[in-house]
């Protein structure tokens, strides 16, 4: 599924980026408001996520000549302003949902799949399985065997983008920039480091491992016997 993100805050824009494009969904973000219109006018979006302050034009004029243009994709704003007018006007202009800043990662990817699956009609994952491992999405939780794996956010993001890719040899540099947000220098142990402690989570008191080393090639996730 595609998202626009519009977004005149740069760390912000790129945050939302990385965090919804490791979450499955093809993203593209843009820095204005007349940059929204001509990407919602030429591109086709499942959903916008629209800044209301931003340069050109702002999200409520953004969405109204979607709107306008006879353009029916579900839309949520995203405001620092938490004023009962502003969601209404919001509201009024066809928006489908409003969220505060600053607001949790978790929730705004909560309300997204909220929103696709109400437009579609599709149930969209928010659980994964591998063998006795089980991961909420939602949540950023794992268990393996009914016990619960406590994560960090990297830990997390790192086995998520494992469990997506299932069985698929992951590079060093590939994992550093889905997790990491960098290029990769050699010089660093960091992808072994960050590995070699998710496995002490997530196989090292179990019977059979799960996190498999392709010898010189990087990292991937499986079953026993692969």
């Amino acid at each position: 599924m595609k998202i626009l993100v519009a977004e005149d805050e740069p760390k912000t824009g790129v945050y939302l980026r990385q965090g919804l494009s490791e979450a499955g969904f093809v993203v593209d973000l843009v820095g204005d408001g007349l940059d929204a219109v001509h990407q919602v006018l030429h591109e086709q979006y499942d959903l916008l996520i629209l800044d209301v302050m931003m340069p050109g034009l702002d999200g409520w004029q953004v969405l109204e000549k979607v709107r306008d243009a006879g353009i029916e994709v579900p839309a949520l704003f995203l405001t620092a302003r938490d004023q009962v007018e502003d969601r209404v006007r919001g509201l009024e202009l066809g928006a489908d949902d409003y969220l505060i800043k600053p607001f949790a990662y978790s929730e705004l990817l909560a309300r997204v799949r909220s929103l696709l699956r109400r437009a579609s009609g599709v149930t969209v994952q928010t659980t994964m399985k591998i063998e006795d491992l089980e991961v909420d999405l939602l949540k950023r939780r794992a268990e393996r065997s009914g016990k619960r794996i406590d994560l960090t956010a990297k830990e997390f993001m790192l086995l998520e983008l494992l469990l997506r890719r299932r069985g698929e040899v992951l590079s060093k540099s590939l994992i550093a920039s889905q997790v990491w947000d960098m290029n990769f220098d050699s010089d660093t142990n960091i992808i072994e480091v960050a590995i070699r402690r998710l496995r002490a989570k997530i196989d090292d008191e179990f019977p059979f491992k799960l996190i498999h080393t392709a010898r010189g090639m990087g990292y991937f996730l499986d079953g026993p016997g692969h």
